[in-house]
């Protein structure tokens, strides 16, 4: 694999660390990726990966056919993914869990700190899951909004949740009464 430039690499770290989501450790972890094709055009800031695209740092990992990446004067702007689908993998936080998204395409927006899963998509934190046909997750505010398919009647077009119960721990003694 020929040797990627750092600064185009920034980019794809950003995308992958949701800040209320993401383990925090892995944006200290080196990154490593694959792709059949890679492009990197430095005066655009562009980069472009083709192709069975795999991408890892620490807990991450995020699978495409296609992921472009652009920059501006300040740094990253936004990144977008396609696939049949795209998927990614990152522990949280702070607890022994994962959260999974799938959809036909990802969006992120690094200026706004806002993530699209957009076309069938899915995510899935511990044993919840969010279904609808687009995702929107704001990381400043983390405020989900989910959107059912317009347009389409039935059973595939609303938005589908799945709480589960949480387990419970230990049993809480009461209190002792003063």
């Amino acid at each position: 694999m020929p040797i990627v430039p750092k600064l185009l690499l920034v980019p794809l770290i950003a995308l992958l660390s949701m800040p209320a989501l993401a383990e925090k450790a892995d944006r200290e972890k080196p990154v490593h990726l694959e792709a059949d094709n890679v492009t990197l055009d430095d005066i655009k800031k562009l980069s472009v990966f083709e192709g069975n695209v795999l991408l890892t740092q620490g807990t991450l990992v995020l699978r495409a056919d296609h992921v472009e990446a652009k920059q501006n004067n300040e740094g990253l702007q936004s990144v977008s993914a396609r696939g049949k689908p795209v998927s990614f993998r990152q522990k949280r936080d702070g607890v022994d869990e994962y959260i999974d998204g799938f959809a036909s395409q990802m969006e992120y927006d690094n200026t706004q700190s806002i993530l699209r899963l957009i076309g069938d998509a899915r995510l899935r934190k511990g044993g919840d899951e969010i279904r609808g046909n687009q995702i929107t997750y704001d990381a400043k505010t983390e405020f989900y909004k989910v959107v059912g398919q317009e347009g389409v009647v039935g059973p595939n077009s609303r938005v589908r949740v799945i709480i589960r119960p949480k387990p419970k721990s230990e049993q809480q003694e009461p209190a002792p009464k003063k």
